[in-house]
């Protein structure tokens, strides 16, 4: 060796140790904070899988949760279907007894409406016969009505149409022209007709003569040797109106039957008395 020694070691031995040492401590130093890192970062993955077991513990009763929240809205599902098809098969059996009612319904309309054509058939045909009827009843009518005559009254040779029967009175009714008040009147006894007094007098069949007495409005009248059919005419009322009496038929009983017209609007009687 060609070098000093200081103190008994060399120089360059001496700069060796030193950087060796200074190597040492930066290596244990970056070992201390390398364990420190890994220590921290360990700590934290730890936390971190703490945190992660609570989260799956978390899932693990959500899920669980919601398994039984499945199963329950799975029951009342089922349920549900179960109440549907019940309702549904319900209402398919309804169904049907009202389509068989309906068919019930049905044969019974078409039934009644064949009965119903029957009935009609049947009134068209009493329908028919009343025309039938009422068309000969008018025809017979008219026939009537044809033959009824016009006569010359004995108070100014006034003529009048009279009836002669009581199908020609009914004719005459039927017109609405006058009133009619039928009487039959026995010999002796005065008879209230209508608002007039009548008193037979005298009955003669065999030359069907007769005669009558008339009471109106406290006034008189007498009507002598009349025949029959034939119009006997007077005035009655405050304003005088044309009154007429009619004697169809004379019998052998002394009586005598007829009726009594007057005109509308003329007084109405108010009783019917008879005395001898």
């Amino acid at each position: 060796m060609t070098e000093e020694t200081v103190q008994g070691t060399p120089r360059s031995y001496s700069g060796a140790l030193l950087a060796t040492i200074a190597v040492a401590l930066l290596l244990g130093i970056g070992g201390v904070i390398w364990s420190y890192t890994i220590s921290t970062q360990l700590t934290a993955q730890k936390q971190a899988i703490a945190d992660s077991g609570a989260q799956n513990a978390k899932l693990a009763a959500a899920l669980q949760d919601t398994n039984a929240r499945l199963n329950v809205a799975t029951d009342e599902l089922k349920t549900s279907l179960g109440l549907t098809q019940k309702q549904l098969d319900t209402r398919s059996a309804a169904l049907q007894a009202s389509e068989t009612r309906s068919e019930r319904t049905t044969a019974r309309l078409a039934t009644a409406q064949e009965q119903t054509a029957g009935q009609v058939a049947a009134v068209q045909t009493d329908v028919g016969g009343v025309k039938t009827d009422v068309a000969k009843t008018q025809s017979d009518l008219a026939d009537t009505n044809t033959q009824m005559t016009s006569m010359k009254g004995d108070l100014n040779g006034h003529s009048t149409l009279i009836a002669r029967n009581a199908d020609e009175l009914e004719i005459l009714k039927h017109k609405g022209d006058r009133n009619y008040y039928e009487f039959t009147l026995a010999r002796g006894v005065k008879q209230q007709v209508g608002t007039v007094s009548l008193t037979l007098k005298r009955a003669d069949a065999k030359r069907s003569k007769f005669t009558l007495s008339v009471l109106s409005d406290d006034k008189n009248y007498e009507k002598k040797d009349k025949s029959l059919n034939e119009p006997l005419q007077f005035y009655s009322g405050k304003s005088p109106m044309l009154f007429e009496i009619v004697v169809n038929n004379v019998s052998a009983k002394n009586t005598v039957t007829g009726y009594l017209s007057t005109p509308k609007g003329s007084p109405e009687p108010v009783a019917v008395v008879a005395e001898r």
